[in-house]
């Protein structure tokens, strides 16, 4: 029968084969640092790790006397130690003795130095930064002048707006001679007057992309008047230019569209607009036309050849009223007449005269209707129906009323 273990006597099997192993007990083990954490017993845990694996760390703080600066995370380091299995979870780790910067590391941390230093200086502060112009005529670019980040900045701005003049000045973005020209690259760029100016490159290992991280080149950009996008490497990719300019772009793609205006953009927004603006001006057009009716109306009601017209009518009403007032009157006047005329027909002395009575005037002309108003002898003319008598009185008898309407006459 077979011999069964436990996993306490498999793990102590497994350190102790560790342990034997020469190799393993002394160690120097190159990668990145990653999942750093300082405990506060005094132990640094870790993980370094490189393109393929990783591999658990733990320094002691007995060890920690012999290390010069603080870990942090992306630092390369060289870890000198020894393998060792953690019994109790069955798990080898990196336990390390000393620790050393590599030569990217030391890239890192000359990095980092050099950004607390900026921003201590005041050179990534907000209130330093220009605005980037909305609409641009010319553009400069400081890159290499070949490679995929000029010709994505140039094809990505040509389709966004092929009115945008693009400049560039071919500018050494790699090597020693790297920082000077791209200094001078911002330099002529501010002196041609260029309204927005992109200074980057491809991506590449800190190495390669270490030129933006230069303080010449970080001064340059502050110094500049023109507004710059940084666009260096990848989106993951972040240098001291990136924290100094005045917009950083995570590519050169995004720094072109970030520098140029989309023209459909602009194109679409002005058809809104004109329809807007259409609409607006229909519906204006639309008010001001009710609104003109209804003043129309008005001034036909208020207007002076209405109030004419109106003032007319009225006369020719009053006219009207007037011309039957006269007539009912006339009318009424004229039977009123009529009567007076057949009274006086009846009071008319010619009508008398008709019906056989005289009419007695004395030489004077005065009516005599008393025999005392005439003497014997006195002439008198007597008229009737057709004409006058001249006569002479030769007599004059009173009369008196009798009984039962008789009259009496007796000599004077």
């Amino acid at each position: 029968m077979q011999n069964v273990y436990t996993v306490a006597q498999i793990n102590s099997y497994i350190k102790n084969m560790f342990t034997q192993d020469y190799m393993l007990q002394s160690i120097m083990v190159k990668g990145e640092v990653s999942n750093c954490k300082y405990h506060s017993s005094g132990h640094i845990y870790f993980t370094l790790k490189d393109a393929k694996g990783t591999i658990a760390c733990v320094m002691f703080a007995s060890n920690r006397a012999g290390l010069s600066f603080r870990m942090m995370e992306g630092q390369q380091i060289i870890v000198s130690g020894s393998i060792d299995v953690y019994e109790r979870d069955g798990k080898y780790q990196l336990y390390a003795r000393q620790i050393q910067l590599d030569g990217a590391g030391a890239l890192y941390e000359k990095y980092e130095r050099l950004k607390q230093e900026l921003e201590e200086r005041g050179m990534f502060a907000q209130q330093y930064k220009q605005p980037i112009p909305k609409y641009i005529q010319t553009l400069g670019v400081v890159t290499a002048a070949t490679g995929a980040a000029v010709r994505d900045i140039i094809n990505i701005a040509g389709r966004r707006n092929p009115y945008v003049q693009i400049i560039l000045y071919p500018a050494i973005v790699q090597g020693e001679a790297a920082p000077a020209s791209i200094v001078n690259g911002i330099h002529a760029m501010e002196r041609m007057g260029v309204d927005t100016i992109i200074v980057g490159r491809g991506g590449g290992s800190i190495e390669d992309l270490w030129a933006f991280n230069e303080e010449i080149v970080a001064q340059a950009i502050f110094d500049c008047t023109i507004p710059v996008i940084s666009a260096v490497g990848h989106e993951t990719d972040t240098t001291i230019a990136d924290f100094v300019a005045d917009l950083r772009a995570p590519t050169p793609s995004a720094a072109a569209e970030l520098a140029v205006y989309d023209m459909e953009q602009i194109q679409d927004r002005l058809s809104e607009y004109a329809y807007t603006m259409q609409h607006l001006c229909r519906r204006t057009i639309r008010q001001y036309r009710q609104a003109a009716g209804q003043y129309a109306i008005r001034m036909q009601y208020l207007s002076p050849l209405n109030t004419i017209r109106s003032k007319r009518t009225q006369a020719l009403s009053l006219e009207e009223r007037l011309q039957n007032l006269m007539e009912d009157r006339l009318k009424d006047s004229r039977h009123r007449l009529a009567l007076y005329v057949e009274q006086m027909k009846g009071l008319s002395p010619l009508g008398k005269l008709n019906q056989g009575y005289a009419y007695v005037s004395d030489g004077q002309g005065r009516t005599v209707t008393s025999i005392r108003q005439a003497a014997v002898g006195d002439g008198v003319t007597i008229y009737v129906k057709d004409g006058k008598l001249l006569t002479q009185i030769v007599g004059k008898q009173s009369a008196e009323l009798q009984t039962k309407g008789k009259v009496s006459y007796r000599d004077e």
